[in-house]
């Protein structure tokens, strides 16, 4: 690791890990400038793999520091409790985004969820994969803050290993959103732009997820299992059921087999 950035605040450190997981994701929408249209096979694929490498890290990164915390606080018998609550409401806090703002619908790929609306179906994939991106970068910027705390399970390593596992999973993420709509016609540039920002949120979510936890240590069990199940959330909704239904069933679940055993792998061998 490198010693100037072993130095620096831990909101500067998530900053500039968002930085690195938005430029990911320009580097999965820049595929624009080389195809045209969606290899389906390909992307189901990369969405499988996407969800296995979240998962793992929902648990080694984030759930496991959660309950450690809880563990060393005090809690007792009752250590469980702010895991549990983080985790709930970290699902229903996407659940309620979802409900108010109009995004296209995974499940259904035809359907809009939120309140009705004229969008046209480019704006609603990018509301809704813009959504999802937040939980991402707040789960970097609460790694990196609980890495100040001297926890076993939560370190700057295991903080990097998490950045670079949602890196890796914002490859495909970048491609799901500008491959369709430079299909649809639009322009490359416009397409590749659409791509890049939908993860502009996970550099705002990386800092201010670090700057909570290190200025509210209470919430530091309830801030990493918050992002735990955001992230299961959206891999739930998005990325495993927009894998399952293009009749690519076995190799996708294949990949995120692999997704998880290298973001485990990862996690228990570098952590």
């Amino acid at each position: 690791m490198i010693n100037w950035f072993i130095e620096l605040n831990p909101i500067f450190q998530a900053t500039l890990a968002g930085v690195f997981t938005w430029a990911c994701t320009a580097v999965g929408s820049a595929v624009v400038y080389l195809f045209r249209d969606v290899n389906r096979k390909l992307l189901d694929i990369m969405n499988g793999f996407a969800a296995g490498i979240m998962i793992a890290a929902s648990f080694w990164s984030l759930l496991a520091p959660s309950i450690e915390y809880s563990q060393a606080g005090g809690y007792g018998k009752f250590s469980f409790v702010p895991p549990v609550i983080g985790f709930l409401l970290g699902g229903v806090f996407l659940r309620l985004i979802d409900a108010v703002v109009p995004n296209m619908d995974f499940a259904s790929k035809t359907g809009v969820e939120g309140p009705r609306t004229s969008l046209s179906p480019t704006t609603l994939l990018f509301l809704a994969i813009t959504i999802h991106n937040f939980p991402e970068g707040l789960s970097v910027g609460v790694a990196y803050g609980a890495g100040e705390m001297g926890l076993s399970s939560a370190s700057l390593k295991s903080a990097l290993i998490l950045t670079i596992g949602i890196g890796l999973q914002n490859l495909p993420e970048g491609s799901a959103l500008s491959m369709p709509i430079r299909s649809s016609g639009a322009p490359k540039n416009h397409a590749f732009n659409l791509g890049q920002a939908s993860a502009l949120v996970e550099i705002i979510g990386a800092a201010l997820g670090a700057w909570l936890v290190t200025q509210v240590t209470i919430i530091l069990p309830y801030a990493l299992s918050f992002a735990a199940g955001a992230m299961i959330f959206v891999c739930v909704e998005e990325l495993i059921p927009e894998s399952q239904t293009n009749g690519n069933n076995d190799v996708a679940t294949i990949a995120l087999l692999c997704g998880f055993a290298l973001m485990m792998s990862l996690d228990v061998g570098l952590g």
